[in-house]
């Protein structure tokens, strides 16, 4: 009968080893700490191999029943390294400049029609209220609650108009900047509206963007009867353009989830909702954004500029920002 073979202690076990254990911990301390790029071409070989070892040997060690504390320092090394292997650490820079960069602008060119179409009900619904307001202004009560009109209706002078847009007096001036912050939360309603009811099919996307359009229609009808149609749209346009667009982003948002609820496609309905479901999450979280954007501008622009020729020029240059950073930006990346 042989005799059996000896026991393997701890100490000679650990000694064995502790030198590639070692090198592995301190790659693994150097990716965590600075990121795995800073890693030279032998390291990013020696890694995988390093770590290989350090579950082999974890595997012997649960297998002879070592010391309980070489086990657990094994198995919290080996859980750290499979990270770096298997894993990619990102750092908060990273992944804000991947949403900016590149999935923002590369999900809004996706999804364009849809952005387009939400548009063009808002237009509609903007068109139909400044032929009827123009026809008969007494229809501006039927577009336009009491509580966002504040006094300015058929019934208000041009002079009264005129001093709101541009705050010539106190009582002008409150009345200006509570009508401003009404206006942003019911944009900013409106705008969580649609894409929260995307899921009843797209229809009360539809319906809320025509009767926000309404609004905007009703108003330019009125200021355009007064001849201040240059007046109004130089205060709304500086904020307006990001903030009338974030709207159109949420509807976009809406009418995806709506399209995935009705034509999920080859794709199992959750599942299409699921995929829809993240891309839209992403217009909404960059509507988000504009609409902070535009509370910024309007809320320190319309303080401090009363010149309303650099009202247009604020204007025109946020629609080519926004324009071309919803264009442009991401395209070599997608190639």
């Amino acid at each position: 009968m042989s005799p059996a073979p000896p026991k393997l202690k701890s100490v000679e076990f650990r000694r064995e080893r502790e030198a590639s254990w070692s090198e592995l911990e301190d790659l693994v301390d150097r990716i965590e700490r600075k990121g795995i790029h800073t890693l030279s071409a032998e390291d990013l070989t020696a890694l995988p191999m390093l770590y290989r070892g350090a579950l082999s040997s974890l595997s012997v060690a649960r297998a002879i029943s070592l010391d309980l504390n070489l086990v657990a320092y094994l198995e919290a090394l080996t859980a750290r390294a499979y990270f770096c292997v298997y894993g990619r650490r990102r750092h908060l820079i990273e992944i804000l400049s991947d949403f900016f960069l590149v999935a923002l602008p590369q999900t809004m060119r996706k999804y364009r029609w849809h952005l387009l179409l939400a548009f063009g009900f808002f237009l509609l619904g903007a068109i139909a209220a400044w032929v009827m307001t123009l026809a008969n202004p007494e229809l501006f009560h039927s577009f336009v609650s009491p509580a966002m009109s504040q006094g300015r209706g058929p019934e208000a002078s041009t002079e009264t108009l005129l001093d709101v847009l541009y705050g010539r007096n106190v009582d002008a001036a409150e009345e200006l900047s509570l009508f401003a912050s009404f206006l942003f939360q019911n944009n900013a309603r409106v705008g969580i509206m649609c894409f929260a009811l995307g899921f009843a099919g797209g229809l009360p996307v539809f319906y809320l963007l025509f009767t926000n359009g309404l609004v905007l229609g009703a108003f330019g009808a009125l200021y355009h009867s007064r001849g201040l149609s240059v007046d109004l749209w130089g205060w709304l346009l500086p904020h307006g353009v990001t903030e009338l667009g974030a709207i159109f982003v949420c509807g976009a948002a809406g009418l995806i989830i709506g399209q995935a609820v009705i034509f999920p496609g080859r794709h199992s309905r959750l599942d299409t909702l699921r995929r829809r479901g993240a891309e839209a999450g992403t217009l909404v979280v960059g509507a988000v954004i504009m609409l902070f954007v535009a509370a910024l501008i309007e809320g320190l622009f319309r303080q401090l500029v009363q010149d309303i020729t650099v009202r247009y020029t604020v204007a025109a240059s946020t629609c080519l920002i926004w324009g071309g950073y919803f264009t442009l930006v991401g395209r070599r990346r997608v190639a």
